[in-house]
């Protein structure tokens, strides 16, 4: 009988259909979200340590233009594309501090175990998201970079999104380089 990894399973996913949502990897695999995207080549993600979250929410705030967090609940998913806001920790909290028409949160940074820097093809698109899980793999939200008129990346934002991966990966190997 042979047995296959996950990264083998996962591999095979994207070879049939490189646009799949990593949710979608997850929910046919039986693993969690952060399972899958752990999993996934090395080309398409980066996983560094949960610790590193107010670095990189600090560092995106700078990026300037739009960016989409997307966060799912329940089977619904909630949207806001708006240039990412600076925030503080107080009260326990990563608090984000986003003007009007902005987004306004409260975070719990402890609960980031990990975060996952993606590169990946959808809808005939290259994508860049940073996602945050917690230590069961469970996807708090993402951070997609922005797109233009055109719809094509800003151009910036791959540039910053490239040089913090670098800059944080050197701290954290994923599962296939250990």
């Amino acid at each position: 009988m042979t047995t296959t990894t996950l990264n083998e399973q996962v591999d095979a996913i994207l070879a049939d259909n490189a646009s799949i949502l990593p949710a979608d990897i997850a929910k046919t695999l039986g693993v969690s979200e952060g399972e899958a995207v752990r999993a996934m080549p090395a080309e398409y993600q980066t996983w560094v340590d949960g610790q590193h979250a107010e670095t990189v929410f600090t560092q995106v705030a700078e990026w300037g233009g739009p960016v989409t967090a997307i966060v799912h609940s329940g089977g619904s998913i909630f949207e806001v594309k708006a240039p990412f806001p600076k925030g503080k920790i107080a009260y326990g909290y990563y608090n984000l501090m986003g003007k009007p028409g902005e987004m306004h949160g409260h975070l719990k940074l402890e609960r980031m175990a990990g975060i996952a820097f993606v590169s990946k093809p959808f809808r005939g698109k290259t994508t860049h998201y940073i996602g945050f899980f917690t230590e069961q793999g469970e996807s708090i939200f993402k951070i997609y970079l922005g797109r233009d008129e055109k719809r094509q990346l800003l151009d910036h934002q791959v540039e910053a999104f490239h040089q913090l991966k670098t800059q944080l990966a050197t701290s954290t190997a994923t599962d296939r380089e250990q």
